[in-house]
């Protein structure tokens, strides 16, 4: 593998606070040198950089399936796989098998979540050391709330030993159960049951208090609504031991998205009230949310075309994960350099990564964009196996340009 120096580029790393113009070495799969004084003549690939910003590959902490294409367009190097397979992801055995994909083919990183649960289905705790062993990173459900408090328990003081965090999908199931939008007038227009809000908050409620009891790590995977905010803000004054992520669709869209029946806006959790959009938005700018994750979930046409309480919840987020991220800067003033942190350093720190920054000995895993490029999103341009998107036709400012891992180039959009 031969050197590369990427040249005129604006730097971005939040880990390191830098953000400034500079060039980075690479060699041998990772980054050699930061604004090298001295670059060998020969052997050396050289990339102008044309003033873009070039910063840490981004970490996905939440996707339902690996679509290496798309995630490497959207700049996503690092993909946390859910556990809630078919089958499910319960041992040590199948944790390194998701793991280890096919070495020939040079692709995006894959991590594992293992499953809290055995065959993720909340009776009985799966096997956390072993899993841990083999590399999981955390240890969740998916998206299914662990519901048991005792379980919860148990799986909190485990996952402390290991030094793991617990992932929720925080919903009460009874407070949930049959429920296919945002509890509210809407839902009472069309006809549909509603799920409260407060199913979130008070799952979040109580597992801070376990957390307080065990001394684990609780990471709440997707927030949603203002009264969940609330708690955190509380919670988080209280104990760093709580973490919490939320997916672009929450923080830009609210419930007015489903229109007639519109499955395409079928998310878990569901699309809140514009008050829970906006609190979202604060939410991030004050730091009480940690990171933003795509919650990438394929559905064909046949999941998708059916009665909105048949349909299948879930949308694709690979490509539109930097857009819609960076609408927050461009829209409602969010700096730049820790809204980029909740994509890259702050998952890692999390998870326990090696990447996520930009330094000498790091791995190579880059993404290179220009946060002003408008574009309309086309789900027809997607390399995505599904285009199962509410943000047709919208208008967005923000293009990646290229994406490394390992010191290897894997995607270049044409022209760049």
């Amino acid at each position: 593998m031969s050197a590369i120096l990427i040249d005129n580029v604006r730097l971005l790393d939040p880990a390191s606070g830098r953000d400034g113009g500079g060039r980075v070495l690479v060699e041998d799969g990772r980054i050699a040198a930061l604004d090298p004084r001295r670059v060998p003549q020969k052997g050396v690939d050289r990339i102008d950089g044309r003033g873009g910003i070039l910063a840490p590959g981004f970490i996905d902490m939440r996707s339902f399936a690996v679509d290496a294409p798309a995630a490497l367009a959207g700049g996503i190097t690092t993909v946390v796989l859910m556990p809630d397979q078919a089958p499910a992801i319960d041992t040590a055995a199948k944790v390194q098998f998701a793991r280890d994909p096919d070495p020939a083919t040079p692709s995006v990183r894959v991590e594992v979540m293992g499953a809290a649960t055995q065959e993720t289905a909340g009776t009985a705790m799966a096997e956390i050391g072993l899993m841990a062993e083999a590399g999981a990173v955390g240890f969740t459900d998916g998206r299914r709330a662990i519901a048991d408090a005792l379980l919860m328990r148990r799986l909190l003081e485990y996952a402390r030993l290991v030094d793991r965090p617990v992932v929720q999908h925080a919903e009460d199931p009874a407070l949930a159960a049959g429920g296919a939008m945002n509890e509210g007038e809407i839902a009472t227009r069309l006809g549909l049951p509603g799920i409260p809000a407060a199913a979130e908050a008070i799952m979040i409620e109580r597992d801070a208090r376990l957390v307080r009891l065990t001394g684990g790590r609780l990471h709440i995977a997707q927030v949603s609504a203002a009264e969940s905010v609330e708690v955190l803000r509380r919670i988080r004054r209280e104990d760093g031991a709580v973490s919490a992520g939320v997916s672009p669709h929450h923080f830009t869209l609210n419930e007015t998205a489903v229109g007639d029946y519109r499955t395409f806006a079928k998310v878990s959790p569901p699309l809140r009230g514009e008050e829970d959009r906006r609190a979202l938005v604060e939410a991030i700018r004050d730091g009480v949310i940690d990171v933003i994750c795509s919650a990438h979930e394929p559905r064909d046409q046949d999941a998708k075309r059916l009665p909105f309480s048949e349909a299948a919840p879930g949308i694709v987020g690979y490509e539109t994960l930097l857009p819609l991220t960076l609408a927050l800067h461009h829209h409602h003033d969010v700096p730049l350099l820790p809204l980029i942190g909740m994509l890259t350093a702050r998952p890692a720190a999390l998870l326990g990564l090696a990447g996520g920054r930009i330094a000498e000995g790091a791995p190579a895993d880059l993404v290179r964009f220009d946060p002003d490029r408008p574009w309309r999103i086309d789900p027809t341009r997607f390399r995505s196996e599904t285009q199962n998107t509410p943000f047709t036709g919208m208008p967005v400012a923000g293009r990646i340009e290229m994406t490394m891992i390992g010191g290897r180039i894997l995607f270049r959009e044409e022209g760049s």
